[in-house]
């Protein structure tokens, strides 16, 4: 097997990506009827009314971190996740019955929205952090990889088709199959061989263990530049469904086939930076730099792209370039953070990134409303300029790069501090 694809040679990841990938195929499909049951049924064209309920859904990440971290760090991940996938399905399968029957009113959206932020908070840093229970230290980047690829991939499906089942069956069926599609992942986690997991020493429960998953990352500058990195992205630039909704909408006139192809335009490229990134045996700093680059102008052009075809090819590049952002920023994170402070380092991370749409949607979707989409989306290309400030700032202090002029050529140094290359490579060399 590829090196691309090589954690699919172990049985208990293989199983966990079969079921993986169908899950989150309806999570997409379900992202985008619920989207566009607020914008076009429960709101007239509302955009303030999506930045809310991608607010309450975000949010809980935030005011949940005391606890989500330290569940993934001291609970069976595998058992806590049966019961997270659980709720979510039936939490879709809830609102599913309200639409198809004619009762949903947005506030009802809003409440399962909330509701389903709440159990997300405890799932996302148990599922990020369980592919270190499936594969060994050699194999977790590549895992992470295809983790994206897989999450991506089901981007490129999921919208497409929760877009035909819109327009022939209404968005009440899409959340019926998204909620009946968690069946696949509670069946994936039912019959995986627990006796080859990977063993982890659970760290002991005692008072302030959460404080100390806040005072590892102030410890670490480069965890604290790439949460920095995030929060601006996650907060201002990620407001993919705001931006997407109202473009397709209000500037090209589209219906929801057309908004779903936007999605998965986007998806396609998310899927080609991320397996990309499966690629490489260990994830280079630079990469993030570069990511916050390419998103910046590449969402910048959206923001000014005239016609549906530039702006779904504009959207290509943004899929390639954040999600190699955010691939090398997990990658590197799981990588070099001590194994018994993973789950709350990774509930940080997930924190930041989600946990600025409670303040960025709103605004966002503000912005859109009062003077258009387009002003939105540049000042998502502000937030990826920002971002890559960020990044270059952390590269010239602590990897000192350096531009040189060789004869009429220029060449970039850098150097890796010596903390990190210890840290990869005594996980490179984990069994």
């Amino acid at each position: 097997m590829s090196a691309m694809f090589s954690s699919l040679s172990i049985f208990n990841y293989r199983v966990w990506a079969s079921g993986a990938i169908v899950s989150n195929i309806g999570t997409w499909m379900q992202r985008i009827a619920q989207d566009w049951l607020v914008l076009t049924h429960l709101t007239d064209n509302n955009a303030t009314a999506v930045g809310v309920v991608m607010a309450l859904q975000f949010g809980p990440s935030i005011l949940l971190l005391p606890v989500t971290g330290m569940a993934a760090d001291h609970f069976d991940r595998r058992k806590l996740l049966m019961i997270t996938q659980g709720a979510m399905g039936a939490l879709a399968l809830g609102l599913g019955l309200l639409t198809i029957t004619g009762l949903v009113q947005l506030w009802q959206v809003f409440l399962f929205a909330f509701l389903l932020g709440c159990v997300t908070a405890f799932d996302t840093p148990a599922r990020q952090t369980f592919v270190s229970d499936l594969v060994p230290g050699s194999s977790l980047s590549n895992a992470v990889a295809l983790n994206s690829t897989s999450f991506n991939g089901a981007r490129l499906i999921g919208p497409a088709v929760a877009g035909v089942l819109i327009a022939v069956l209404g968005t009440g069926w899409v959340f019926i199959s998204n909620g009946l599609s968690f069946s696949a992942v509670l069946a994936s986690l039912a019959i995986l061989r627990t006796h080859e997991l990977v063993h982890r020493d659970r760290p002991a429960r005692e008072p302030g263990s959460f404080m100390e998953g806040f005072r590892y990352v102030w410890s670490r500058p480069d965890l604290k530049a790439i949460l920095l990195m995030l929060f601006l992205l996650g907060t201002f630039g990620m407001n993919f469904p705001i931006y997407l909704s109202t473009m397709s909408v209000t500037v090209f006139n589209a219906g929801a086939g057309a908004f779903g192809i936007l999605t998965s335009a986007m998806a396609l490229g998310s899927v080609v930076g991320a397996l990309l990134s499966a690629r490489r045996a260990r994830p280079k700093v630079t990469l993030l730099l570069a990511g916050a680059s390419v998103f910046a102008i590449s969402l910048a052009f959206a923001a000014i792209a005239p016609t549906y075809a530039l702006f779904a090819i504009a959207l290509m590049i943004v899929g390639v370039a954040s999600q190699t952002l955010m691939t090398t920023a997990n990658s590197t994170v799981q990588l070099s953070t001590d194994p018994a402070m993973r789950g709350r380092v990774i509930a940080i991370l997930m924190a930041v990134i989600m946990g600025g749409t409670p303040i960025g949607a709103p605004i966002i979707g503000w912005v859109a409303n009062s003077y258009g989409p387009r002003a939105a989306i540049g000042l998502g290309a502000v937030a990826g300029l920002l971002s890559a400030c960020v990044g270059l700032f952390y590269l010239i202090r602590y990897h000192h790069l350096r531009l040189h002029r060789i004869g009429w050529r220029l060449r970039i140094s850098q150097s890796e501090p010596e903390h990190l290359t210890a840290m990869f490579e005594e996980v490179s060399t984990a069994r």
